[in-house]
């Protein structure tokens, strides 16, 4: 009796018949047999018959249609051919036909054909022959003749054959002629639409997710979404009914066991349980689970006949069940073989590990319950999904662990405070490493000194956004030491945690102020990153080579970080929050050789990548220069808005960053030059309460003392200039500030001499680095026309400073800018044409092939007949005077 049910099922249930009219499937199959033949290809219950029945219906007068539905497991041909004769005889044939008739002894198989053949030239409509359940026919003899019946069928009949299965004949000359139309299981699979309408026509209600979730987890399938909705009718939980809804489901396991497995021989059933734990296969792993070989054969046959498996790729090497059918197999398996399914679980896992497919391994081995080694994987790639951007496959894979299983797995706690901490949940992160460290002695002693090192280099991370630089001092000493020496490692420190710690190390170095350990670590991080291919790493260690030390010169900082963006956008890393650091140096380093234009460019593209969260300190660097900015074009409020926004996004870290003191006395500076002296000393005096004051502040205190009109009280506060010393890691601007300052004072104490000769000294400690920010900073342009009438060694970089300053026009000229393009030279219509770029002198020079002497002699003249102050009021005032009108900016 239970073996009838599904018979029963696949003819009535599978297309919904009276429930949805599915017109566009009719419309389909009417193009169809417009050709000789139509072909039905699709699974057990995917609608084939329903259509057919429907579309018979709905046939018109001027077409005959003789339907023959193959009985089950038919090998009597004179049988099958008798009822293809009587289905065209019959004037209405009935596809419910509860008896075939009887074969006619008196004729054999061969007069039964010649009388379809007469019986259908007879007819004056056309006639077309549909058989149903053509896989059921199991005769060969029988196969043979309906294919030589196609060739000889006049022109005017059609044939349809509908099967789970290609059917078994040739029909390459049919497909040559182009007279074979195909219709497949995508065309019968209903959509989500077709499957709302489904369930409204069956008075179910539903919500649009729980439509789509029970779309989804059929797949379309016409026989699927129909026993749910037998189910659903009534049902008071729907929506419940729906979540829970699987393979596993009474109704679809006695479909599925009936009309797939129970029809397959015994290595294939064998074959298809012990491969259903996973969710995909080749053949390779498939003759792994299953114990024996020839299982990619299985599966393509079984792909071949729509038994529910899919192929995955063109070259059909890779397969996936249905679904419900892999729901209904796992039901099997443990039931029938639960002995075997840990092993079935680590054979598994094992295949999937050795192949690099860690997620599924781990799956496989919590599945098989060996939380130790699963937890040791997550531990191990937990690093490597960050780097590829799969972050959120670490929350994804702990879920699988029961809660608290960290608390005796270091492994675990280790993937924990990686997720918390890439999630920006910092105090759940220290907790994870805290709990990590204290069981890190409980480990196997050939995974300590891994997890030490591993726990380090988080311990790093969590300090780069808290800011806590100071606290993890001996993180930074272990991970040296460690990293340094990976040979000391028996089983090898493996390649891509080693490259992390670098990064780890070399920025929290960084911001720490140790310019030359973190240049050297981050460099060794980049060649490490590049060797074992992650581009991504090697950007993030290439954006921290952007800061200039006492080994890496401002020109050479800058190619770096030009480099790191190159490389990130080769890789489509552009938008990456690790460059932001990159930015705000390279945009530094830019303000400082008063390429303005450049650097406000660098800082719009720093503040679009960056994320205080991941990088504070990188936050503060862009606030900084964003001052920087501001008052280098004279903008002091503006200035003032974005340094004092530096320092408040400076105390929220706990520790003291390597640009507090530069921030404090630039803004001090800045409120002096806006008449905010007692501000200015405020600034001063709270942060030198509790650190070390420096020469730089010495620079704003002078600047006080001459804001207040006491320029000898200034140089007392100077002293000796030429003693000055940057903050480590920042060029000479301390000492081309300081002769600056000096310079002013002399100024102002009428010692023009004295003056001269200290503008002469900031100019020769500016030239190596091209620093002309500190001039643009004091607003030197009154000392520097000392100059003027003095020999200098420095000219063109005066000249610069100068155009920077005020331009070439002095101020109060009255002469009028040019009007006419023949007020200038060609040469300087050529250097104007790379003005709209984003080239520097220097590399307009290269591109012109002349001095950078000449570059800077042709833009003075530009800017004075454009009476321009600067680069981007020139390009302006040319584009009004259509000096640029029709030119392509060189690239």
């Amino acid at each position: 009796m239970e073996r009838h049910v599904p018979q029963l099922i696949s003819r009535d249930v599978s297309g919904a018949r009276g429930l949805l009219d599915r017109k566009d499937l009719l419309q389909l199959l009417d193009r169809a047999v417009t050709k000789r033949l139509t072909v039905i290809s699709a699974p057990p219950g995917s609608g084939k018959t329903s259509l057919l029945r429907a579309w018979a219906d709905h046939s018109t007068n001027c077409r005959r249609v003789a339907f023959v539905s193959v009985e089950r497991d038919q090998h009597d041909e004179q049988r099958f051919w008798c009822a293809v004769l009587d289905a065209i005889r019959s004037p209405a044939p009935s596809i419910d036909s509860a008896t075939p008739p009887a074969p006619t002894a008196a004729l054999d198989v061969d007069q039964v054909i010649n009388s379809v053949l007469a019986e259908v030239a007879a007819h004056v409509e056309p006639v077309v022959l549909v058989i149903d359940d053509l896989h059921e026919l199991r005769s060969a003899d029988a196969l043979a003749q309906l294919e030589n019946l196609l060739a000889i069928l006049p022109r005017s009949a059609r044939v349809v054959l509908s099967s789970r299965r290609d059917p078994s004949i040739r029909l390459h000359q049919l497909r040559l002629a182009d007279d074979i139309a195909e219709i497949r299981a995508d065309d019968l699979r209903f959509t989500e639409g077709e499957t709302r309408d489904l369930l409204v026509g069956s008075a179910i209600s539903l919500s649009g997710a729980g439509v789509a979730a029970l779309h989804q987890r059929t797949e379309g399938w016409a026989a699927g979404l129909r026993l749910a909705a037998i189910s659903l009718s009534g049902h008071p939980d729907p929506e419940r009914f729906v979540a829970e809804f699987s393979g596993t489901d009474r109704a679809i396991g006695e479909y599925l066991m009936a009309e797939m497995l129970e029809r397959q021989p015994s290595e294939v059933q064998s074959m298809l349980l012990r491969t259903s734990l996973v969710d995909r296969m080749n053949g390779e792993l498939a003759d792994l689970l299953a114990g024996r070989s020839g299982s990619e054969r299985m599966l393509l046959a079984l792909e071949e006949a729509n038994a529910f498996v899919v192929s995955l790729d063109a070259a059909r090497t890779w397969f996936r069940y249905h679904h419900l059918l892999a729901d209904f197999l796992r039901l099997e398996l443990r039931r029938t073989l639960a002995d075997e399914v840990p092993d079935l679980h680590r054979r598994a896992a094992r295949w999937f590990a050795d192949r690099g497919e860690i997620v599924e391994a781990v799956r496989h081995l919590v599945a098989a319950g060996d939380w130790p080694d699963a937890a040791r994987l997550v531990a191990d790639h937990s690093f490597r999904w960050v780097l590829d951007g799969q972050a959120g496959t670490i929350r994804a894979v702990l879920q699988a662990f029961p809660e608290g299983a960290s608390v005796d797995h270091p492994d675990l706690a280790l993937a924990h405070a990686a997720a918390e901490l890439n999630q920006g949940r910092v105090e759940e992160a220290a907790a994870q490493l805290a709990l990590a460290e204290s069981n890190v002695q409980s480990a196997p002693p050939a995974r300590r000194r891994r997890l030490s090192v591993a726990t380090a280099s988080l311990r790093l991370a969590l300090a780069r956004r808290t800011g806590q630089f100071d606290d993890v001092i001996e993180q930074v000493q272990l991970l040296d030491a460690s990293i340094g020496d990976a040979s000391r490692e028996p089983i090898g420190l493996d390649r891509e945690l080693r490259a992390v710690a670098l990064l780890n190390l070399g920025i929290v170095e960084t911001w720490s102020g140790q310019f030359a350990d973190a240049e050297r670590h981050v460099t060794e991080g980049a060649m490490l990153a590049q060797a074992i291919g992650r581009p991504y790493l090697e950007v993030a260690c290439r954006a921290y080579q952007a800061f200039p030390s006492t080994g890496v010169s401002l020109a050479n900082a800058r190619e770096r970080g030009r480099h790191a963006f190159a490389m990130a956008e080769r890789y489509g890393l552009s938008d990456r929050p690790v460059l932001a650091p990159a930015f705000g140096a390279v945009a530094c380093m830019a303000v400082w050789m008063g390429e303005f234009d450049e650097g406000e460019r660098l800082l719009r593209r720093g503040w679009d990548v960056v994320q205080t969260d991941v990088d504070p300190a990188g936050a503060v660097l862009l606030h900084m220069v964003t001052g920087m900015l501001h008052v280098g074009r004279g903008e002091h409020q503006s200035g003032l808005e974005a340094l004092t926004a530096a320092v408040r996004a400076q105390s929220l870290l706990t520790g003291v960053h390597i640009l507090a003191t530069v921030i404090a006395e630039w803004l001090a500076a800045t409120q002096a030059r806006l008449g905010m002296l007692d501000e200015a000393r405020a600034t001063l005096a709270g942060f030198s309460t509790e650190h070390q004051r420096m020469d730089s502040f010495a620079l704003t205190g002078a600047l006080i003392s001459l804001a207040e009109g006491d320029p000898a009280a200034a140089l007392a506060v100077l002293g000796d200039v030429r003693d000055m010393m940057p903050p480590p890691g920042f060029p000479a601007y301390a000492l081309v500030e300081g002769h600056v300052l000096a310079g002013l004072a002399h100024l102002a104490l009428g010692d023009r001499n004295a003056a001269a000769a200290a503008a002469e000294a900031a100019l020769a400690a500016a030239e190596p680095d091209r620093l002309i920010f500190p001039f643009a900073m004091a607003d030197a342009g009154e000392l520097l026309d000392v100059l003027l009438h003095h020999e200098t060694a420095h000219g063109a970089l005066l000249a610069d400073i100068v155009d920077l300053l005020r331009g070439a026009s002095a101020p109060g000229t009255d002469r009028e800018p040019a009007s006419k393009s023949d007020e200038l030279s060609p040469s300087e219509l050529r250097v104007l044409g790379y003005l709209p770029t984003n080239l520097t002198r220097a590399e307009i020079a290269q591109a012109l092939h002349v001095s950078i002497n000449t570059v800077n002699t042709h833009i003075r003249n530009v800017y004075a007949k454009l009476g321009a102050r600067d680069r981007s009021a020139a390009v302006q005032r040319a584009r009004q005077l259509r000096l640029l009108s029709n030119r392509i900016s060189p690239k």
